[in-house]
């Protein structure tokens, strides 16, 4: 039992160091091309990857759900939208910690939604987890910097997709949920790039964009980019299957620190105390709230 539980922590690792190396690829991407750009090469691989999974092994599922299904594909591919604005715009680890905060936001749409019990663990973890996105922010009682909303706004995103995901894995084979999700995000940023080539607008800028034919140096990332992300998948996934849900979703919380570390690399400043502090209590909401499961 304890290997298996060791081989889950293993796998919850490595599938974290490589998501924070696809938000390293997709900072590097940023400089030459929009953030939506760098959403639909991140999901066009992953599209065809699926497809061939499928092809090799038909899809076995009920059904039935077409519409929650597509409400999965849009949240994500929104949230997704948010999240690579946000890499492109501040720190890597931030961008990270933003996006972590589906978890608190998980608790409370399975608790409004799917009747799920929440306890004291699970609501002090939800306390916990909005001082620390007040912290992380900065918020002084006045505004919210575009980044500020849009990251929490990825966590929301996130959060509505991972809950319709638990109705849907009734439903529907695994890889039919992934293919909705990326399939949208692959369409969904053409749309938003043939609109952005008739019309601009700065303040729209983390949903309208022109495409930019990728240098020869940019392959070199986009391929990492569709390598690491879909690899990442796997090992997520693997690692949910050998340990309970509460022990992996807690490990996971170590791709803010990978984050960090490459943003470091890369060039990102150290975070301020306070969006340190702000960090650590998202971190340690997640546990509580990831505890109960």
């Amino acid at each position: 039992m304890e290997d298996q539980v060791s081989k889950g922590i293993k796998y919850m690792l490595f599938a974290s160091l490589l998501f924070a190396f696809m938000g390293a690829a997709a900072k590097e991407l940023s400089d030459s091309m929009s953030s939506v750009e760098v959403v639909f090469f991140r999901n066009v691989f992953g599209v065809f990857l699926i497809l061939i999974s499928i092809y090799n092994s038909p899809l076995k599922q009920i059904g039935g759900k077409f519409w929650l299904l597509t409400f999965r594909g849009v949240a994500g591919f929104v949230a997704l939208l948010f999240f690579f604005y946000n890499i492109s715009q501040i720190p890597l680890g931030e961008a990270m910690t933003f996006s972590k905060t589906s978890t608190i936001f998980t608790a409370i749409f399975a608790y409004l939604f799917l009747k799920e019990k929440l306890g004291f663990k699970g609501w002090l973890g939800v306390f916990v987890g909005f001082i620390g996105i007040v912290f992380i922010t900065e918020f002084d009682g006045s505004s919210l910097e575009k980044t500020d909303y849009l990251g929490i706004l990825s966590g929301v995103g996130a959060a509505l997709a991972y809950t319709s995901v638990r109705e849907l894995r009734n439903y529907y084979d695994s890889r039919a949920i992934v293919l909705s999700f990326m399939t949208i995000g692959t369409i969904g940023p053409l749309i938003l790039m043939i609109i952005g080539s008739f019309y601009s607008n700065p303040n729209l800028d983390f949903m309208l964009g022109t495409f930019v034919m990728p240098k020869a140096s940019d392959w070199i990332y986009i391929i990492l980019l569709g390598v690491f992300a879909t690899f990442a998948q796997i090992y997520m996934t693997k690692a949910y299957s050998f340990a309970k849900a509460g022990i992996i979703g807690t490990i996971s919380y170590s791709n803010i620190a990978f984050s960090i570390i490459l943003g470091l690399i890369l060039g990102d400043s150290f975070p301020s105390t306070l969006i340190l502090l702000g960090i650590i209590l998202i971190v340690f909401s997640g546990v509580l709230v990831s505890s109960k499961k």
